[in-house]
């Protein structure tokens, strides 16, 4: 066991070593960066330091696992012959000297983008000698060049210092036996190398949203290890769904957006379709935006949804009201952001979290604290980091709540989601006013379980889940009314997206997309509007209700003075163009087209207005991820 303790001692050496380097040089970032923190910055800058470690054991990890495994298993067969050595020293050497080029190149790459190094910097590898150029000409990038050349070389001596010393140690250790002690040694750091990949016990690995913890985004991002930040991006990359849509050429797509639109302001090539919408009669009342697990509209006035029956008739109700996609995260960013879905994408997600301005951007400008509740993990479609950066001030989650509430792998029940956000609401309305809440419920969503003190009237459990959900926003709303700010409070009440409701009569059923909306308040006159609407729309409707100026650049119209003569959806691979006679489905990939309806002639107007709806969000989205 004597000469297998000196490798596992020597292993575990250069494994300090590395992270200590990655330390080092986020303390540099930090010292030399820390004046980029927001003055209403809320977190510690320890507790970036304590997630920059875990997320650079990850990186560790997927250095180590390769020698470690080898150089164990070979100690465990008794063969300590010093090439195994050699191999791990110049492994993990190497690898763990790029890492930390990656951790000194993410200094000054922050400084100048406000973001971690990701997969852009190889648009420049194109640009070599400009690049080059670039990196050496710039004088304040020359300390950290510096420091660079002086931690690496230190490293390097640390390590070699500690090749030597093992290999003194092991000359002298004579050939042993198999132990099984050994064995089971190995087969843990093994395991533990493995878990560290991993980085965390949960439904989902460590990904870059656990590096959020407050509301400032160089503290947030102070955590994530640069390496594993450019690993991952270029990972998303890679994904097919990611891949560029090219469904007409971007000018032809912008020019045919901007008139569908009424678009008549300036245009430049970042702000397409920017629209300054001037301040009216500012009101600032208390908003809750429920967004509804898979509540289709088919599934109302069937006898299992009294509460959102009633409201119905006592909000300003869209009967003919469309999801942007068939995924929660489409339903979010549609509906708080005025972004449509661009097919089967994720749009929350990415190594460099999106920026969207929306509703919570512009309700902070105007002084609202902003809450978001969900009943499952933080970081699930990368929420947290999402929110935190898009205009929130607290997200609250599973991690949050009791784990005796969790009830399966999407966390909490409905109810008790709406009676944590309720006593939550109420502690911060009396410290801030005014705010919005926004909860995402999940009990429409398999698997499905209903408390068994509530007792539906349905037999079939997909209906009995449908009065649950219901009877929970119904409880919500009645305890809502005996709140002090009930008076002065609106609420925004529609579904993330559909479900298959029925049997399927056409290549997308409606009910997929179909989903209902009420508007509900003291002051929201009760009114039915009866035209064509989708979720982009919520943004420049609520906002006219609040009288609120901001810069627009989403693609909804304000329905409360506009209407629409056609619609605009995704469904993974479909796209969707719908007007009042009928719905036209496009299917990109094998350039499949199906027309539902009373007018086939309408199919390439929709075709041409759905298709380059979507172009155009490619486009911002692509001008988003791109570097200035």
């Amino acid at each position: 066991m004597v000469g297998f303790g000196f490798i596992l001692l020597f292993l575990l050496a250069l494994y300090g070593v590395g992270l200590l380097g990655f330390t080092i040089f986020r303390l540099i970032e930090y010292v030399a960066l820390h004046g980029m923190m927001s003055d209403q910055a809320d977190g510690h800058p320890i507790e970036a330091f304590i997630r920059g470690i875990w997320f650079d054991n990850v990186v560790n990890c997927y250095i180590f696992i390769l020698p470690l495994a080898l150089v164990l298993v070979a100690a465990f067969w008794g063969s300590y012959h010093k090439g195994w050595r050699k191999f791990a020293i110049g492994w993990i050497g190497f690898l763990t000297t790029l890492a930390l080029a990656l951790s000194a190149a993410n200094i000054p790459y922050y400084a100048y983008f406000a973001k971690n190094i990701n997969s852009s910097i190889f648009n420049w590898f194109s640009y070599a000698g400009t690049t080059t150029g670039m990196v050496l000409g710039e004088r304040s990038w020359w300390l950290y060049i510096a420091l660079f050349h002086i931690i690496v070389s230190l490293y390097i001596l640390v390590i070699c210092k500690l090749y030597q010393w093992v290999n003194k140690k092991l000359p002298n250790v004579p050939h042993s036996r198999l132990r099984w002690q050994e064995l089971l040694v190995s087969l843990v750091f093994i395991g533990l190398c493995i878990f560290g990949i991993r980085g965390r016990i949960g439904y989902n690995p460590i990904k870059i949203s656990q590096a959020y913890y407050c509301n400032d985004p160089f503290l947030n991002q102070l955590g994530i290890s640069p390496a594993f930040n450019l690993l991952t991006s270029v990972m998303d990359d890679m994904r097919p769904e990611n891949e560029e849509l090219k469904l007409m050429p971007y000018s032809e797509a912008i020019s045919l957006v901007r008139k569908n639109l009424g678009i008549q302001d300036h245009i430049d090539s970042t702000n397409i379709l920017r629209q300054r919408v001037a301040e009216g009669n500012v009101q600032r009342p208390n908003i809750v935006f429920i967004l509804m697990e898979s509540m289709s509209a088919a599934l109302l006035q069937q006898g299992q949804t009294p509460t959102l029956d009633n409201l119905s008739k006592h909000s300003l109700f869209f009967p003919n009201f469309y999801s942007a996609g068939i995924h929660t995260n489409h339903g979010i960013t549609a509906s708080l952001y005025s972004f449509p879905a661009l097919m089967r994408r994720n749009l929350m997600k990415g190594t460099v979290t999106p920026h969207r301005n929306g509703i919570p951007t512009v309700l902070k400008k105007y002084g609202y604290h902003n809450m978001f509740f969900m009943t499952h993990e933080a970081q699930y479609d990368n929420m947290q980091a999402f929110f935190l950066t898009n205009g929130y001030d607290e997200v609250f989650s599973q991690s949050d709540y009791p784990i005796s509430e969790r009830v399966n792998a999407f966390g909490v029940s409905d109810h008790f989601l709406f009676e944590y956000g309720l006593n939550a609401i109420n502690q911060i309305a009396k410290k801030h006013s005014p705010w919005m809440a926004t909860l995402l419920t999940i009990s429409n969503h398999p698997p499905y379980v209903i408390p068994t003190w509530f007792h539906p009237h349905a037999s079939d459990p997909e209906l009995q889940i449908v009065e649950y959900a219901d009877w929970c926003i119904g409880d919500f709303i009645k305890k809502a009314q005996q709140q002090a700010w009930w008076e002065n409070t609106i609420f925004i009440i529609l579904a993330d997206h559909g479900k298959l409701v029925g049997h399927v009569q056409s290549e997308l059923p409606e009910s997929y997309n179909h989903i209902p909306l009420c508007i509900y308040g003291n002051n929201i006159q009760p009114q039915i509007y009866d035209g064509l609407s989708t979720q982009v729309d919520i943004m420049p409707t609520l906002l006219s209700l609040l009288g609120m100026g901001y810069d627009y650049d989403g693609f909804g119209i304000n329905l409360l003075q506009q209407r629409r003569k056609m619609v605009f959806y995704t469904a993974d691979d479909q796209i969707v163009g719908r007007d009042n006679q009928g719905y036209y489905i496009f299917k990109p990939a094998t350039e499949q087209k199906f027309y539902y309806g009373k007018n086939p002639k309408s199919q390439e107007v929709l075709h041409r207005y759905a298709t380059s709806m979507i172009q155009t969000a490619e486009y911002l989205q692509r001008v988003e991820k791109r570097e200035p």
